[in-house]
């Protein structure tokens, strides 16, 4: 069957989102979904000083008024779809600590996932992290730097858009972007997820913002096939209605043709493997 389940989405309670949860809720509805899995964000420290545009604070997460909402609206549409609770957690090597101490402080969120946002102190978003540097310096730096926060912390459950500085790439977003050029770190990264049991996101994001292929490529997803992973999450990374479940006929074609015949969905930290195909 298509896939079914969005296992990435932003609400209003994500810093750089202000689509209300209902709203949200009703797009995957029309998009034919059974299931939903909101991922607020939560960056415990992001380098606010380095980027005068955000307010300090962006993306901190109240979960207490996130999970609150959540129950009421998960309530509401009981039956009507499955709603999950989920936080998409900003991973820097040198937090490895704190990020162990807020996930078994906070056992709430059933989903978790693990995304690099941070590149030497910056934001890849913005184009300060590219200035004197090419491009492909600055996609294996990241490379690199996802590497280093795996291997420091791996208490979450999907590893998010794994080669997301392809998006910003200065000179053509990915045009540059040679998969095959990066795999010896990426090796490294896959490995550590099979070993932790760890799912790999396909995030479809990327296809709406000109680039050629989903994060990751589907050289990596390959790869991570070839290697003996299995688990995979499928998310729109939307922000706004209208968003949820966007390129998943996409996603699901380059999963398929990587070899796989199951996406997972999980539920309370436990993975449910669903088919990818009748």
């Amino acid at each position: 069957m298509p896939i079914k389940a969005d296992c990435h989405i932003h609400s209003h309670h994500s810093g750089d989102s202000d689509a209300p949860m209902r709203a949200q809720i009703e797009s995957a509805l029309s998009a034919g979904l059974s299931a939903l899995c909101f991922t607020e964000h939560y960056d415990p420290v992001f380098p606010y000083e380095n980027i005068p545009e955000l307010a300090p604070g962006t993306f901190d997460l109240d979960l207490a008024a996130y999970r609150d909402e959540f129950l009421s609206l998960q309530e509401e549409y009981r039956g009507r779809i499955r709603l999950h609770f989920g936080v998409e957690l900003g991973l820097q090597p040198h937090i490895a600590r704190e990020l162990e101490r807020w996930t078994a402080a906070a056992p709430d969120p059933e989903f978790i996932i693990g995304s690099v946002h941070v590149l030497d102190g910056r934001d890849p978003y913005y184009p300060e992290v590219f200035a004197g540097r090419t491009d492909q310096e600055v996609f294996r730096s990241y490379f690199e730097e996802v590497l280093a926060c795996v291997k420091a912390f791996h208490s979450f459950q999907s590893m998010g858009h794994l080669d997301y500085i392809v998006r910003y790439g200065q000179s053509g977003r990915d045009a540059l972007y040679r998969p095959a050029d990066y795999l010896d770190v990426a090796d490294e990264i896959l490995k550590i997820l099979i070993e932790h049991g760890i799912a790999l996101e396909i995030n479809t994001a990327p296809l709406s913002k000109g680039c050629r292929e989903c994060n990751p490529a589907s050289l990596i997803v390959r790869r991570y096939k070839e290697l003996g992973g299995e688990r995979i999450t499928v998310g729109s990374d939307a922000h706004a209605p209208g968003k949820i479940a966007q390129y998943f006929k996409t996603a699901e074609q380059m999963l398929l043709s990587c070899g796989f015949r199951y996406y997972c969905v999980f539920d309370h930290k436990e993975p449910s493997m669903l088919p990818l195909t009748e």
